[in-house]
C-alpha cells in the first residue's frame, strides 16, 4: 500500500509553533508525527495503488496547514541600505510619534523646501528673447539680466531633428551674471545649491542679507567722511594764514676771519693821506682818510659808494649764472640828469651808457641802480625792467614822485636813441618799497642804500636790518680793501 509524506522541516514546524502553549495541542502534534514515521518505514512491504487515490484519500486525513503567525516587534528596526531620500519619508511614517526622529526629518524637509523654493524664483523671473539675426547690429547685453539667447537653425539640409531644427535656447541668466558684486556671487552660489548641499542655503541667504547691511554701512560712513572733509576746508579757510617766514640766505652774512678783521682794523687806523687801495676801471683811489667813513657812526662818502658799486658789477661779470643782469650808475648820474633848465637833461648823460664804454647794451639789463642823494641823505632808484616797475627805496620811508617821472623820460629817451624803437612806459608801476628794512638812526643811509642794491643783485629780498650795519661797514670796508665783493 502506497503511502504519501510531507517531509516538513523542523525550522517550518518552531516557526509555527503557537505560543499560547496549549497542551492538547502538542500531544495531537506529537502522534501525529509519530504515525507519519511509521507510515514511512512500512512504504516497501505495502503494494502500489494507483497514485490520484493515494493523494486524495492521504490528504484528506490531515488538518489543513495554518500560515505562520506573524510576530509583533515592539523595538526601532534598522531600514534598509536603499536612498535615504527615497526611505524618510516612510521611516518617518515608521517611527511615527518618535521625537529625535521626526525632528532629523523635519530638518531636512524643511531645507529642501527652502531650497527648491529659491530656485523657483529665480527661474521663473522674466526672460527676454533677442533674435540675434535682427538686433545683433551693435546692441549688447547686460550680463546681470535673465536673458535667453534664441538662435536659428536652418533644416533645409535636414541634418538636425526636429526638436534641433526649431530653435537652441540657450539661458544666460543666471549662468552668466557677473561676479564683480556679492550679490550676484552669493546669487549664483544659491542657484547651484540643488547640486550640492541644499540644507546651506540660509548660509548664503544670511550672508547675502550681511552684504547688503555692510553695503549700506560703507555708504553711510562715505557720507561721514565727505561731510568731515567740507568741515575741515571750511574750518581751514577761516584760520588765519602763517606768515611766510623767509629762510635767511647764509652768503651775505659769512662772518669776517681773524685775518679779514685784523686787516680792517689796520686800515681804520693808518695814515689818513696813505693810498691805500686803487681802482684802475674807474679811476677811484682810497686813501686812510676816505675809508674811514666805513666806521660806526660816519656817513658814505661817494668814493666808497662808487667803488663798491663798481666791485658789484665786477662780481655779476664774474658769475653771470648766479646774479641778476644789472648796471650800477654812480653818484654823479642822477644830478647830472637833473642839470638842465627844466630840471632834465638827457644830452648831459647820453654818452655814459654807449655800447663802446660799457660793453653792453643798457636796455639789455634786468634792473639799472640810481644811487640819488637828497641833500643830507642817501636813496635808491631802480628802473626794474624784469618786473616793469619804477621802484625807489628810501631807509626813512619817503617817497619822491620826480625822481621816477625822470627816470621813466630818461629810459625812454635812451632806447629811442639806442635802438630807433619807441617804447611805452606808461604802464609801468611806480612802487614806492614799503616793506624793506628801516633807517634808526641818521648816520646809516649810506650802508642801507649799498646793501639794497646788492640784495635786489642777488635776486634776494631785503632780509636784513638796523643790528646788521656795524658787520656790513666792517664787511664792505674788506671787500674794497680787496677789490672784491663776495
Amino acid at each position: 500500500m502506497g503511502v504519501t509524506t510531507s517531509n516538513r522541516k523542523r525550522s517550518e514546524e518552531c516557526m509555527s509553533v503557537n505560543h499560547n502553549h496549549n497542551p492538547n495541542h502538542t500531544i495531537a502534534s506529537q502522534s501525529s508525527d509519530c504515525r507519519r514515521k511509521r507510515l514511512k518505514f512500512s512504504s516497501e512491504s505495502t503494494r502500489i495503488v494507483s497514485a490520484s487515490y493515494a493523494v486524495v484519500s492521504r490528504v484528506s486525513r490531515y488538518p489543513d496547514i495554518k500560515p505562520p503567525f506573524v510576530r509583533e516587534v515592539h523595538a526601532p528596526c534598522r531600514p534598509k541600505k536603499l536612498d535615504l531620500a527615497r526611505n524618510l519619508s516612510s521611516f518617518a511614517d515608521y517611527i511615527g510619534g518618535d521625537i529625535m526622529g521626526n525632528f532629523l526629518v523635519r530638518n531636512y524637509e524643511k531645507a529642501k523646501r527652502a531650497a527648491l523654493g529659491e530656485y523657483r524664483l529665480v527661474s521663473q523671473r522674466e526672460k527676454v528673447v533677442i533674435d540675434l539675426d535682427e538686433e545683433s547690429g551693435g546692441r549688447e547685453v547686460s550680463d546681470d539680466s535673465d536673458v535667453m539667447e534664441v538662435i536659428q537653425v536652418d533644416d533645409s539640409e535636414g541634418k538636425v531633428d526636429g526638436l534641433e531644427a526649431k530653435a537652441k535656447v540657450v539661458e544666460i541668466g543666471v549662468q552668466r551674471r557677473s561676479t564683480s558684486s556679492p550679490d550676484s556671487a552669493l546669487t549664483n552660489a544659491i542657484v547651484n545649491l540643488e547640486e550640492h548641499d541644499l540644507s546651506s542655503v540660509r548660509v548664503y541667504k544670511k550672508l547675502l542679507e550681511g552684504v547688503q547691511r555692510r553695503t549700506d554701512t560703507i555708504q553711510s560712513l562715505n557720507f561721514q567722511i565727505e561731510l568731515n572733509e567740507k568741515r575741515r576746508d571750511t574750518f581751514q579757510l577761516l584760520r588765519p594764514k602763517k606768515e611766510l617766514v623767509e629762510e635767511v640766505p647764509f652768503e651775505p652774512f659769512v662772518p669776517l676771519t681773524d685775518d679779514e678783521d685784523h686787516e680792517v682794523s689796520r686800515a681804520f687806523s693808518s695814515n689818513r693821506k696813505k693810498i691805500l687801495v686803487a681802482h684802475e676801471s674807474s679811476n677811484i683811489e682810497l686813501s686812510g682818510e676816505k675809508i674811514r667813513c666805513l666806521l660806526p657812526g660816519a656817513w658814505l662818502n661817494d668814493e666808497v659808494i662808487n667803488l663798491y658799486l663798481e666791485l658789484l658789477k665786477e662780481r655779476e661779470r664774474r658769475e653771470p649764472k648766479k646774479f641778476l643782469k644789472c648796471h650800477f650808475f654812480n653818484t654823479f648820474f642822477y644830478k647830472k640828469l637833473i642839470s638842465g633848465r627844466d630840471g632834465y637833461d638827457y644830452k648831459s648823460v647820453r654818452r655814459w651808457t654807449s655800447q663802446r664804454k660799457l660793453g653792453y647794451n643798457l636796455f639789455d639789463c634786468d634792473k639799472i641802480f640810481v644811487p640819488i642823494h637828497q641833500e643830507i641823505h642817501w636813496c635808491l632808484a631802480v628802473i626794474n625792467k624784469k618786473d616793469a616797475k619804477f621802484q625807489y627805496l628810501d631807509s626813512l620811508k619817503g617817497k619822491d614822485n620826480r625822481v621816477l617821472k625822470v627816470l621813466a623820460r630818461y629810459f625812454v629817451d635812451e632806447v629811442k636813441d639806442k635802438t630807433g624803437k619807441d617804447i611805452d612806459v606808461s604802464t609801468w608801476e611806480k612802487e614806492f618799497v614799503d616793506d624793506l628794512p628801516e633807517q634808526e638812526n641818521g648816520f646809516d643811509c649810506g650802508v642801507f642804500m649799498i646793501k639794497y642794491a646788492d640784495f635786489y643783485s642777488r635776486g634776494l629780498g631785503l632780509c636784513f636790518d638796523q643790528e646788521h650795519m656795524s658787520y656790513f661797514r666792517r664787511r664792505t670796508a674788506k671787500e674794497v680793501l680787496r677789490l672784491r665783493a663776495d
